[in-house]
């Protein structure tokens, strides 16, 4: 029996996942948002950001990619990073296309060697080589980098991009378009995320803490959304609780008289206010709990497991 489609000259619906990795800081979540035209992944200058995998999705008459952002792969030093790697491999398994993400101005080292040999034995339709933040690339950054990355694995394309820049960010959506499966539309139309509001509240008010505090606190704090109330007027009353591991980083979490996480929460408030539609009440506490990223049900409860 012949495809409908073929006889009546329509082409194909076709619908996939497209996984991004690559190690941290590469510009995953940038191309996210990129993609999307807006934002909904959280960036930050502070490496391995990411910490939820997060599925982005990218509607056209024709065609619907779910663009998977995952943390990046690195050497852990704790049960959360594990988590964190684990949650990136396991997208690997069920994508129909993997785009491998190297950043052009950063040498091709042995941390990509390792995440290209998961991508070179991922049973992926398709496999993408991504070069990225071309527009802060060097004069021959871009094709040494391209040299390099096309040694450590197998790849059926390339492409040089920035996503900040919105270079090549359409024909990234163009070639990955073009591999998918045929198949039905995953999400609903009108669906840009399968993140609740309380994740995104959760990671915008993390990424304000990224942005604002120095480099050696980020990274021991963890953020969970307690609750979101709307009142009968619009408004949302939300309530916010920051996990630090030691008492001397609630101190700089807190800042003098409070001025640090009062400057936080207008910060993340103004991220929260866009996402919800109306205005809000953001009540952020912060809380001493030692060794939280060792604790595999701490882990799990703030939404960093590769379980969830």
């Amino acid at each position: 029996m012949s495809d409908p489609s073929e006889t009546s000259g329509e082409k194909p619906f076709k619908s996939g996942f497209v996984a991004l990795v690559g190690r941290p800081n590469v510009g995953k979540s940038t191309l996210v948002n990129a993609c999307m035209g807006e934002k909904v992944a959280i960036t930050s200058p502070v490496a391995q950001t990411t910490r939820r995998r997060m599925r982005a999705v990218v509607n056209t008459p024709d065609s619907q990619l779910v663009i998977i952002d995952t943390p990046g792969l690195h050497k852990p030093k704790d049960a959360l990073g594990k988590e964190l790697n684990q949650t990136a491999l396991s997208e690997l398994a069920d994508a129909d296309v993997v785009a491998f993400l190297v950043d052009a101005t950063m040498p091709v080292g042995t941390g990509d060697a390792w995440v290209a040999k998961h991508v070179d034995s991922a049973d992926a339709d398709f496999k993408l080589l991504v070069i990225t933040k071309a527009d802060i690339a060097k004069p021959g950054q871009v094709e040494a980098q391209l040299e390099a990355a096309r040694a450590l694995a197998a790849f059926d394309d390339e492409l040089v991009l920035s996503a900040t820049e919105n270079f090549n960010v359409d024909a990234f959506l163009d070639i990955v378009s073009a591999h998918l499966p045929e198949g039905p539309r995953w999400f609903p139309e009108d669906m840009d995320t399968d993140a609740t509001p309380e994740d995104l509240v959760a990671e915008f008010v993390r990424e304000k803490l990224f942005l604002n505090l120095r480099q050696e606190v980020p990274h021991s704090i963890g953020v969970r959304c307690e609750d979101i109330e709307y009142a009968d007027d619009g408004h949302a009353s939300i309530t916010a609780t920051i996990l630090v591991e030691r008492e001397g980083q609630k101190g700089i979490v807190v800042g003098h008289g409070g001025a640090m996480v009062k400057k936080v929460g207008i910060e993340a408030r103004r991220d929260i206010e866009r996402l919800l539609g109306c205005k809000v009440y953001l009540d952020l506490s912060v809380r001493v709990q030692p060794q939280w990223r060792r604790d595999a049900n701490e882990i799990r409860r703030l939404g960093y497991s590769s379980e969830d």
